[in-house]
C-alpha cells in the first residue's frame, strides 16, 4: 500500500508547498554567504523552524554552531538575543526580575517587571551544558508554553519564538548534562560534523582574507507563522503515522514485543513526544521537498535527530561503543515500510495493542 494512500482529504494547495521550499531557499542563500557546507544542518534547523520547534545543536569547537545561528537570526525579520551560559549564570539573569523603582510623579514606589534576554523571537543559548540544572530548567516553561511567569504574573513570550542552543561534547568539566526532561523539549538534537575536504579548503581561503557580507532578511515572522500553518495542514496516512509510532514503541525496552537488541541495550526509550516530531517534522520536510502528504521515507530521515537524545543506551552498550544512533539504525533497517507486513506480523501486533 502507498504512502498516499488513505489520506485524510487534502485541502492545501501546491503553492503552500512552492512557498516553504521557495522559504528555504531564500533563507539557505543568506546563509551561505557566511557558512560553507552544513547543508543538512541547515536543512534540518529550518525543518525545526517551520514546524515550531527547538533545536539543539552538538559539535566540537570551530565548527561555526553559532555563526550559523546568529545569521541566521540576521537572514529572519525577528528580534534575536544570545545568552552565553556560564556556571555562575542564575535563572533571573535569562528570563528577568521584578524591580522596585520609584514614581516621579507622585512619589510612590511601584513594581516593575524588567524582561530577560529570552524576550526575543530567536534565543541562542550557547554552550547550554555550562549551567547548572537549576538555569537550565528557567528556559522549560518558555519552550513548552511560550510564556515566563515570575511571581504571581505570566508574561507571554512573542511568536514565533524558537530556542537554539548548542553545547560541546568532548569537554566535560565544569559542565552539566542536560536533564532528560530538559533535552526532551527539543524538537532535534543535531549532530554538527566536521566540514569536508574541499568545504574546508573553501573555510580556509575565506577566512584568512578580508570578508564582506551583505545578508538581507528571507523573511519576516508573519511568513514564517504562514508557513507553520501550512505545515500543519499536511495530511499523514494512516499507514505512516503507524509506522512512526512503531519505531517509537520499539525504543521502549521490557515492553512486550520489543527487539530482543534494544532490550539488551537500551535503558530508556522515547516518549509520546517523539512521536508528534516524527509527525509535524514529516510534514514540514514534505513541503520543503515540494509534496503535500508525508511518506515512510520522511519519517526515517528524521528519526536520528527525533530519537537520538530521547533513547538512553545502557551502561553495557555504552562499554561496548554502541550509541543511540546504532539502534536507531538498526530499527530502522528492520522495521517493514510495507503496510501489509506492519498488519501482518503477530510481534508488531503485540506492540500496537501493548
Amino acid at each position: 500500500m502507498s504512502d498516499n494512500q488513505n489520506l485524510p482529504q487534502n485541502t492545501l494547495g501546491t503553492d503552500a508547498a512552492e512557498k516553504l521550499k521557495n522559504a528555504r531557499e531564500r533563507v539557505y542563500e543568506q546563509l551561505s554567504q557566511v557558512i560553507v557546507g552544513q547543508e543538512e544542518v541547515i536543512d534540518q534547523v529550518l525543518l525545526a523552524i517551520f514546524s515550531r520547534g527547538h533545536c539543539l545543536l552538538e559539535g566540537v569547537p570551530g565548527l561555526a554552531k553559532t555563526l550559523m545561528i546568529s545569521t541566521l537570526a540576521r537572514s529572519l525579520s525577528l528580534s534575536f538575543n544570545r545568552i552565553q551560559f556560564t556556571p555562575d549564570l542564575m535563572p533571573a539573569d535569562i528570563t528577568g526580575t521584578e524591580i522596585i523603582e520609584e514614581n516621579k510623579t507622585t512619589g510612590a514606589r511601584e513594581r516593575r517587571f524588567l524582561e530577560g534576554p529570552i524576550f526575543a523571537n530567536i534565543i541562542l543559548a550557547d554552550e547550554i551544558n555550562r549551567t547548572p540544572p537549576k538555569t537550565q530548567a528557567s528556559l522549560l516553561e518558555a519552550m513548552q508554553e511560550r510564556q515566563v511567569t515570575i511571581g504571581r504574573t505570566r508574561h507571554q513570550l512573542s511568536d514565533p519564538f524558537f530556542v537554539l542552543a548548542t553545547q560541546n561534547p568532548i569537554e566535560q568539566e565544569g559542565t552539566y548534562t542536560l536533564p532528560e526532561a530538559q533535552q526532551d523539549r527539543f524538537m532535534f538534537k543535531i549532530l554538527v560534523d566536521y566540514p569536508s575536504y574541499d568545504d574546508e579548503y573553501e573555510i580556509a581561503k575565506r577566512t584568512t582574507a578580508v570578508q564582506t557580507d551583505s545578508i538581507q532578511p528571507a523573511l519576516s515572522g508573519n511568513e514564517i507563522l504562514e508557513l507553520q500553518n501550512y505545515v500543519r495542514q499536511v495530511p499523514v496516512s494512516d499507514h505512516v503515522l503507524r509506522y512512526a509510532l512503531l519505531l517509537v514503541r520499539q525504543t521502549r525496552a521490557g515492553r512486550s514485543g520489543i527487539p530482543e537488541y534494544v532490550s539488551d541495550e537500551v535503558a530508556w526509550g522515547a516518549g509520546p513526544r517523539a512521536v508528534q516530531y516524527l509527525i509535524i517534522g514529516g510534514k514540514a520536510r514534505a513541503l520543503m521537498q515540494g509534496r503535500t502528504h508525508v511518506t515512510v521515507e520522511d519519517i526515517q530521515k528524521l528519526a536520528k535527530p527525533v530519537l537520538r537524545h530521547r533513547l538512553t543506551v545502557n551502561f553495557a552498550a555504552e562499554s561496548d561503543g554502541i550509541t543511540s544512533d546504532d539502534v536507531i539504525e538498526r530499527l530502522v533497517s528492520t522495521t517493514p515500510t510495507n503496510e501489509n507486513e506492519l498488519t501482518r506480523d503477530a510481534r508488531f501486533k503485540e506492540i500496537f495493542t501493548s
